[in-house]
């Protein structure tokens, strides 16, 4: 069972169900002493919540989960009863099926309380005619790191194992709750661009541009804060940049037709997907604080980073978060390689500025590509899905 609530998510699943599927395939059997199979390879069902990209994947999906996907308290309480609802509806599958492993794939708080239900409920029905025991795995760590640091603990009780995408992750781990496995396996986004698109070199041949890309966000409510604040931004930066090339690209067409409907302005290219290949013939990119900007770190494209929450969300975040940036790539370099900008400092004004900086100076460019590099650089060779599924079917066999 797999349970993934956002679009990153949804495609970190599908990767690992693919690799899955993979590692139960090659699996050698077991055989007895009179040669008969003890062990058969036999295929695995997989079924759960997630999206379009698990269904993809022959997954089995109870609903859409990203069609659900929020960002903090405020959201999260005003579709309280939504959630509530989507949750014993999960729970109940697990209990009819159960599952010999329950996999949740970021998604932190919606997954933590979930792996805590499953747990609380193994352990009381333990006994004879009760064996149900699954592996409870998180795959990609909640930012405990960040913030509310205590929710470790109680992952070291609901969770069997923590798979990491970070480096960092590892020692910090290690240090606080030694008693819960954790393992780096690597980034996905590795093997995801393995092979980059190779428009880049060609078209800046014939074209004497600046390619600038927006990247609003993956939810709605970030596309609602974020893309007036770009729009206003993009057209100041028009302003002073002669044949500038401007394209947005978007997860899903319900967040194109929510773009359309604040007004898109003329001179910017539209587009749901395709972002490998808008990333690279970018020079400059404004991005949401989210995955994205790791994925603009792998295409070697200098970002301005923001983020914008709700007042009431961004009142407890400022009081409980402890990181000083909020773009991975910064978290990883320790630096702020990426111009970023939070809350009330996410203005068009300073956007513009420093976009416009960024434009202008090509050797300050090459300095940010530079560093990028040396950040991808850390976060793994080749492999990761394979990694974890490798670790996800030893635990299995584990027992």
């Amino acid at each position: 069972m797999l349970i993934a609530g956002e679009a990153s998510g949804d495609v970190l699943a599908a990767e690992l169900v693919r690799a899955l599927r993979q590692e139960f395939a090659e699996a050698e059997a077991i055989p007895t002493p009179d040669y008969q199979p003890l062990h058969a390879r036999l295929e695995p069902r997989f079924f759960g919540a997630g999206g379009p990209r698990m269904a993809a994947e022959g997954m089995d999906l109870a609903f859409d989960m990203t069609e659900h996907s929020v960002i903090g308290l405020t959201e999260v309480l005003k579709h309280y009863l939504k959630f509530r609802r989507l949750f014993n509806q999960l729970f109940e599958l697990a209990l009819q099926r159960q599952p010999d492993a329950i996999i949740c794939v970021d998604f932190s708080g919606f997954n933590r309380r979930f792996a805590h239900a499953v747990r609380q409920y193994a352990r009381a029905h333990a006994g004879w005619f009760h064996d149900w025991d699954p592996k409870l795995i998180q795959y990609v760590s909640p930012q405990v790191w960040a913030s509310r640091e205590r929710r470790v603990f109680q992952m070291a009780r609901d969770y069997d194992l923590v798979l990491s995408i970070f480096p960092f992750e590892q020692a910090w781990y290690a240090k606080r709750v030694p008693q819960l496995p954790i393992e780096f396996v690597g980034h996905p986004i590795v093997d995801r661009y393995a092979e980059r698109p190779r428009a880049k070199t060609e078209e800046r041949r014939t074209q004497n541009t600046s390619n600038l890309l927006l990247l609003p966000g993956s939810r709605a409510s970030e596309l609602a804060r974020h893309l007036p604040v770009m729009l206003a931004a993009f057209e100041l930066i028009r302003a002073k940049t002669p044949d500038l090339r401007a394209r947005m690209v978007l997860p899903n067409a319900n967040l194109l037709k929510q773009a359309k409907a604040l007004g898109l302005p003329a001179g910017l290219e539209a587009q749901i997907g395709g972002l490998p290949e808008a990333l690279a013939v970018t020079d400059v990119a404004i991005a949401s604080t989210g995955t994205v900007t790791t994925e603009c770190a792998y295409f070697g494209v200098p970002t301005v980073a923001l983020y914008k929450i709700s007042w009431s969300t961004w009142q407890i975040a400022k009081r409980i978060v402890k990181v000083k940036y909020a773009a991975m790539p910064n978290l990883l370099a320790n630096e702020e390689v990426f111009p970023e900008f939070i809350q009330s400092a996410a203005t068009s004004d300073n956007i513009t500025r420093a976009t416009v900086d960024l434009l202008r100076d090509a050797p300050r460019r090459a300095k940010v590509k530079a560093r990028l590099a040396e950040i991808i650089a850390s976060l793994g060779d080749p492999g990761a899905p394979r990694r974890a599924a490798k670790v996800i079917i030893s635990r299995l066999k584990a027992g």
